[in-house]
């Protein structure tokens, strides 16, 4: 399905869209990928949601990618006698592993592993950052803190730990049951929460064994600092700002966001932003002036897929918060600013013959009025190049592999069709003019440049460029020559 934008639209699953109908509706909107988000619902209720996600797509003849969001570890607190206490500014409270029900003075925190990483001034937020503690006093079962910012505190409230790194797995006992309950069921991108170090992205794709890509919520201070090493072990990012944002000061988010959107452009591979993007719009049909500019925001600085959570899960305006991110990005994608920026950020490392091609690709596009790019994909690391470049015209990503179509649905302004298997590369050119006209981004008065690798079938060989007229009687005319 040809979408007018070249940003992709992540939307999730949830009580809001949970029928065959709306999910249908969704992706006719404009939603690329639907994120099944793995802390909610049983494996039976997934297991639903995927069979009609696959539906929609047979039922359209549009290749739709699924993304399986994995819980993490869980840092709560125990439960209170009251149910709920206030915490002042000044008092002392304590958080330890005694069983009995909490008060006003104390509370079980029941993860040992805090209090082994814990230290004299480090500091603890409670309830998305709403409470502070600093740790005065610390042993091995114990935390005696001071209320920095008061509040209520009641039962289970979140904890995050931003000063230290937590000798804690990325993945919890569940989070092994869901991944490979996922990546049977048949998922093409695997999220990785409380991500900290690159052994934890490494851990989970030794247990995916291939079935599914690795994407990593980058929502931890420590995998900001490393991030380097995260990005070189995971085929994609996305930019969680939700625990980012409680764990690091608010201010910091912004320049982090960018930073890391730029590092996956270099890279090659593909990035979401995620959170709060249209928050409002769970019970308002109309987003506030400034979640528009955030979703703007994202999309100026290049990212690959922008995200709605609970707006299209449990929001009152899923359809609605779908559209208005697709109006934001055509509107935008259409300001010449947009180019502009998207030009100057252009800082591709070019090393291999590879990256050579799909450069001359996009200046020769550019430079002579192609129609569109066109390029054969087994693995889809040719189209992640080709996308790498941000070139002005549409990308047509073809494939035999219905995987590496699914995945590429994630990828920046590419456009996924699935081909029979190609041999020759003559055969290669006339599928993908066919493929063009077929997909309404050429006619028979149009060029396109195509890249391949010869031998075909040979993941990671590209090595070939041509520039191809559209009527298919020059082409073979062409061949004859």
């Amino acid at each position: 399905m040809k979408r007018n934008r070249h940003v992709k639209i992540v939307a999730t699953l949830g009580p809001a869209s949970n029928t065959y109908e709306m999910i249908r509706k969704l992706h006719e909107a404009g939603a690329d990928v639907f994120r099944l988000n793995m802390s909610h619902g049983s494996h039976e209720e997934i297991r639903v949601r995927h069979a009609m996600i696959r539906q929609v797509e047979e039922d359209l003849g549009s290749p739709i990618c699924i993304l399986a969001d994995l819980q993490g570890p869980k840092l709560r607190v125990g439960v209170f006698k009251n149910g709920e206490e206030m915490l002042e500014v000044g008092a002392s409270f304590r958080l330890d592993l005694n069983d009995d029900e909490g008060d006003v003075n104390r509370v079980k925190l029941p993860h040992k592993e805090i209090f082994d990483a814990l230290e004299p001034g480090a500091h603890l937020l409670v309830n998305d950052g709403k409470i502070k503690l600093r740790v005065k006093a610390c042993g091995a079962d114990f935390a005696d803190c001071e209320v920095i910012v008061g509040g209520m505190i009641s039962n289970r409230k979140g904890v995050n730990v931003p000063d230290v790194i937590l000798p804690l797995a990325a993945l919890s006992d569940k989070d092994r049951k869901d991944l490979e309950f996922v990546c049977e069921l048949g998922v093409d991108w695997l999220a990785l929460s409380f991500v900290q170090r690159a052994a934890d992205v490494e851990e989970a794709r030794a247990l995916c064994k291939g079935r599914a890509a690795i994407l990593s919520k980058i929502e931890k201070p420590n995998a900001v600092k490393v991030f380097d090493e995260i990005l070189a072990v995971s085929d994609g990012i996305m930019v969680a700002r939700g625990d980012l944002g409680v764990e690091l000061p608010v201010q910091n988010v912004p320049p982090i966001q960018k930073q890391l959107v730029r590092k996956c452009r270099a890279a090659a591979k593909p990035v979401i932003v995620a959170t709060q993007m249209l928050e409002s719009m769970i019970d308002s049909p109309m987003p506030t002036r400034a979640e528009v500019s955030d979703v703007a925001t994202a999309i100026y600085e290049g990212a690959d897929a922008i995200m709605l959570s609970a707006e299209s899960a449990a929001g009152s305006f899923p359809i609605e918060a779908v559209q208005t991110m697709d109006n934001v990005a055509q509107e935008v994608e259409a300001d010449p600013t947009y180019t502009e920026i998207i030009e100057s950020s252009r800082k591709a490392q070019r090393n291999t013959v590879a990256d050579g091609i799909v450069a001359a690709a996009r200046e020769i596009a550019e430079a002579a009025h192609i129609a569109a790019i066109c390029c054969f994909s087994q693995s889809g690391v040719t189209a992640l190049l080709v996308a790498r470049e941000r070139p002005r015209v549409p990308i047509l990503a073809l494939t035999n592999e219905i995987r590496t179509a699914r995945r590429l649905c994630l990828t920046w302004g590419t456009n996924c069709v699935l081909s029979g298997p190609v041999d020759r590369f003559k055969d290669a050119v006339i599928a993908a003019v066919r493929a063009a006209k077929a997909e309404n981004m050429a006619t028979e008065d149009d060029m396109i440049v195509i890249t391949a690798g010869v031998p075909f079938n040979t993941p990671g060989s590209t090595n070939i460029l041509r520039v191809a007229p559209c009527a298919e009687r020059l082409i073979y005319q062409s061949e004859s020559e």
